[in-house]
């Protein structure tokens, strides 16, 4: 199996043209010590930001119907920040697939997170490209799954675990408590769960690729259901 089959049965998307792949791939360095015009990865970055946008928007749009315009920004610039996307790129090994040129490689380009994230968005709009936009959104909302679910009751709450613990203290001195449930799945790839207790009750528990989020999910989950308790 060839390098490219490969990664295209990681990506779970096999194209149909691959040679959107190998531009999504070619690092603009490849054109500086060419010296020459050759083709790069910059414009299927630019259009790839564009569909990454377009697609978080609609659904943070559809998921959130009561949060405000301001909720909303926030929570996509918590989506589409330069870790976040080198991150998705260094999770399905864009790196090792990169074509740099001979500086860039022997200064770790292969590693660099702006390398990385910038070949996450190429690769979108290499997606977008080859398949058409239902082919690029299925893609997105696959590989930013367990992003958008950490976000799904935090629009409109900037600090979870601080609006949990003033509700509660209108209640009672004693502070939340936060407890390590168990842990799941190899180091690099890991799901903690975590509940949040009050006086020795458990309020809720909460999942999260670290322990704070899996606290901030708990706390996100306490919050909603108190509130609800007191609408009814």
């Amino acid at each position: 199996m060839s390098a490219l089959a490969e990664l295209q049965n990681r990506l779970g998307y096999i194209f149909r043209d691959e040679a959107f792949l190998r531009l999504a791939l070619t690092h603009p360095s490849i054109a500086r010590e060419a010296k020459t015009v050759t083709a790069h990865n910059q414009r299927l970055e630019f259009l790839g930001d564009s569909v990454l946008s377009l697609v978080l928007a609609r659904e943070l749009y559809d998921k959130f119907p009561d949060a405000d315009e301001g909720s909303l920004t926030k929570s996509r610039a918590k989506l589409v920040n330069a870790r976040v996307l080198a991150a998705q790129g260094r999770r399905l090994d864009l790196g090792m697939h990169l074509v740099l040129s001979r500086g860039e490689e022997n200064t770790g380009g292969r590693l660099r997170a702006s390398a990385l994230a910038d070949a996450f968005e190429a690769l979108l709009g290499a997606i977008f490209q080859d398949g058409g936009f239902h082919a690029a959104r299925e893609f997105i909302l696959r590989e930013f799954a367990t992003e958008i679910s950490e976000l799904q009751l935090s629009a409109g709450i900037e600090n979870p675990k601080g609006d949990l613990q003033e509700l509660l203290q209108a209640r009672s001195p004693v502070a939340p408590v936060y407890q390590l449930i168990s842990t799941a799945g190899p180091d690099h790839d890991r799901t903690f769960i975590s509940a949040v207790l009050h006086e020795g009750t458990e309020l809720a528990r909460g999942s999260g690729k670290s322990k704070q989020s899996a606290e901030t999910t708990a706390a996100l989950t306490a919050l909603k259901c108190l509130r609800e308790e007191k609408v009814s």
